[in-house]
């Protein structure tokens, strides 16, 4: 008997089951309508009526190699034909050939990896040493940025998401970091942004007490909440804040890291060595839940005589592992980070500088690799955003009908409040890119409608 004869294999009965049983995040669940996927291929996937979409938002952003490729497939199927689970207790080859890799192309003295099943627990687990490490309790975490759902990593985030989880753990401070499109600290030039945003982080450990402090935790470039690339000198100054004050320098590359931005790490833009970097997504494109914190050599020796109060029943999964292993040789293999480079210095970026050209809506388009932003606005000289920060309803409309335009159009986009992000897989092709481009073009018109001022920018 074929073990996957009880699946359902068409549209309507895979709609019905998942209305009648399927609990799903950040959603009323009476409000929305799961499209139904019947495949996936490539930068592309498909439902059951055939119709095919340009995946520019990588699901999760989280696809970096694609859908389906055949030699991440292919090694998940070899390694369960050996061994499916093994405890974390065990030597595990998988395993450990995956720490190694990870480890190789870390910056630093990262030399240990802690897995987990994702993000969300490797920001968990992060705190975690750093508090231990430090004897302190404070985490200062950044407004515009997210961390995962469990309760410790949406205490750190700093959008709406964490408000239905309120008051959270203990000890959390939040920080204003650099967006010089929506300065906080009211700078023109990067310049004044790197310098008084790195001013403002002093000023709150002044008076929060640096001594209590025991991490800064930040995401490289910032992801869901813009793509928010950090002007020269911010990440070594975060850097030289941490080691004035003994205090654990966390960079959150969940999203940014494994080629995203068109380097192993994003930090390795700036030649910037954090403390901890927690990583997942792209590590393994989530073809099987990985993830983990990448830990110095310092905090290491902290936990050499001492327990390490932590573990998870799936830390360093064997079939995760093995897909990890897998990853990393094909983006040695077949040249992914160089491409995710190039995409970005040759193609999205100077597309959507063209894009930026022809439509008023577009106040700025800023990122790296393959990871972009697109901000929409109503008036280019007020910035005023096309919809409302954290709009529901009808004040979303705008926005929703851009998306809806994209679709309608075979392109899948990633929006985000008043913004549409170009994060297609890293292995996308330049022609690919081209087509989305394309897209957005046409489905732009329907953001330049809203627009109230005239095309002078």
């Amino acid at each position: 008997m074929n073990p996957l004869a009880t699946i359902p294999a068409d549209a309507e009965t895979v709609q019905r089951l998942d209305r009648a049983h399927v609990f799903h995040s950040w959603s009323a669940q009476a409000l929305i309508d799961p499209l139904p996927i019947a495949s996936a291929q490539g930068s592309y996937f498909t439902d059951y009526h055939g119709r095919r979409y340009l995946d520019f938002a990588a699901q999760l952003v989280n696809v970096n190699l694609g859908h389906q490729h055949p030699k991440l497939v292919a090694a998940i199927q070899e390694y369960a034909a050996r061994m499916t689970t093994i405890q974390p207790a065990f030597a595990n080859d998988a395993r450990s050939e995956a720490a190694r890799l990870i480890c190789e192309v870390a910056p630093g003295d990262l030399n240990r990896v802690f897995f987990t099943n994702g993000g969300a627990e490797a920001n968990e687990n992060a705190i975690r040493l750093a508090k231990l490490h430090t004897g302190r309790h404070k985490v200062f975490a950044a407004y515009r940025s997210y961390h995962g759902a469990t309760a410790g990593s949406l205490t750190l985030t700093g959008d709406p998401r964490r408000w239905g989880v309120e008051p959270g753990i203990a000890g959390v401070v939040h920080y204003w970091g650099p967006y010089l499109y929506r300065s906080a600290f009211h700078a023109t030039t990067a310049e004044q942004e790197c310098e008084r945003a790195l001013q403002h982080l002093r000023d709150l450990l002044m008076v929060e007490g640096a001594h209590t402090v025991a991490a800064i935790v930040l995401e490289t470039v910032v992801g869901t909440n813009g793509v928010l690339v950090p002007p020269h000198g911010y990440l070594q100054g975060v850097r030289e804040l941490c080691d004035e004050f003994g205090i654990v320098m966390v960079a959150d590359e969940v999203m940014a890291g494994f080629g995203r931005c068109g380097e192993w790490f994003a930090v390795d833009h700036w030649d910037v060595t954090p403390d901890l970097i927690t990583f997942a997504k792209g590590v393994n494109s989530g073809y099987i839940p990985l993830g983990g914190v990448l830990i110095n050599d310092a905090i290491n020796e902290t936990f050499q005589r001492r327990v390490y109060p932590g573990g998870l029943t799936y830390s360093g999964h064997p079939l995760a592992c093995a897909s990890a292993v897998a990853s990393i040789n094909i983006f040695y293999d077949e040249g992914v980070i160089e491409h995710a480079r190039r995409l970005g210095t040759d193609v999205i970026g100077p597309g959507l500088a063209e894009l930026a050209d022809r439509h008023p809506s577009v106040g700025e388009v800023r990122g790296l690799g393959v990871f972009w932003a697109v901000e929409l606005v109503r008036d280019r000289d007020t910035r005023e955003p096309l919809v409302p920060y954290n709009a529901t309803g009808a004040d979303a409309q705008p926005i929703n009908e851009f998306a809806t335009a994209c679709k309608q159009r075979g392109l899948w986009p990633m929006t985000h409040f008043n913004r549409t992000h170009v994060v297609p897989p890293c292995t996308a092709s330049e022609q690919e890119i081209r087509e989305g481009l394309a897209i957005l073009d046409d489905a732009l018109d329907v953001a330049d409608r809203y627009y109230r001022a005239g095309r002078s920018a």
